[in-house]
């Protein structure tokens, strides 16, 4: 089971909060999805399964230590496409296929200090009771038009005898990886643990998967929601091998 350590970011470099987010996820061959890591990744898999996971969410509060939020800039849409693996050294974390913005200088600005895959995007996430809606069509660096509608219903909360290995394994992630610069990289995030409901799928049309090099989902998907948390982000590091 994925546990958290307190006080993993000591020096935090942006504050977020990371609200009204779904989690879409898909089974997957390990062997399809090792084919998007680089090689000192390993996909991380649960029951012999990899996974895949579309996640839309509201970014708020944006901020960096010691500025405030700036109205525009710290609150918007974003939607992730993302996978679990491990280092060399057995440290699990994310790798992101793709990370839309409704925000330019985000988009931009996330791109040239972690190097990640983001691209910018006409977004949207209204909350309407219990239902949000998420849009999302993408606009630069391509493929333009590439989309993600989904309307969720959000639960009750999953109560702690539901929080199994496969929730914690999807869910329970405080590591991303990268490459910068032709480097291996990592950067650790802190939040505390998901607040968890229950959440149904009540429309997706989505494309995001696809653009990304995969085939699309086959199967329904596994779907929780949560009403967010708020997240301390640290610098990047290189990843060394285990000496």
């Amino acid at each position: 089971m994925v546990t958290t350590r307190s006080r993993r970011v000591r020096r935090p470099v942006m504050y977020h909060r990371w609200a009204d987010l779904t989690f879409i996820h898909w089974r997957y061959p390990p062997e399809l999805v090792q084919a998007f890591l680089p090689d000192w990744l390993t996909v991380d898999t649960f029951d012999g399964a990899a996974y895949v996971g579309l996640t839309p969410f509201l970014m708020r509060d944006v901020r960096a230590p010691g500025v405030p939020a700036l109205p525009w800039l710290s609150r918007f849409p974003e939607t992730n496409v993302r996978t679990y693996a491990r280092d060399a050294r057995g440290r699990d974390g994310l790798w992101f296929l793709s990370l839309d913005a409704g925000r330019l200088p985000v988009m931009l600005g996330a791109r040239a200090a972690y190097w990640l895959p983001y691209f910018w995007s006409d977004m949207a996430v209204r909350v309407e009771g219990e239902r949000r809606r998420y849009r999302c069509r993408r606009r630069w660096p391509g493929p333009a038009g590439a989309r993600c509608d989904a309307d969720v219903e959000f639960g009750a909360p999953l109560a702690d005898a539901e929080r199994d290995g496969l929730v914690d394994f999807l869910t329970e992630r405080y590591r991303l990886f990268t490459v910068v610069a032709g480097m291996p990289a990592s950067a650790e995030v802190e939040h505390r643990r998901w607040p968890l409901h229950h959440a149904r799928l009540a429309h997706l049309d989505q494309g995001l998967i696809q653009a990304a090099g995969l085939p699309a989902p086959d199967h329904d998907p596994l779907v929780h929601a949560s009403p967010g948390v708020a997240v301390r982000v640290g610098m990047w590091s290189p990843v060394t091998p285990e000496s």
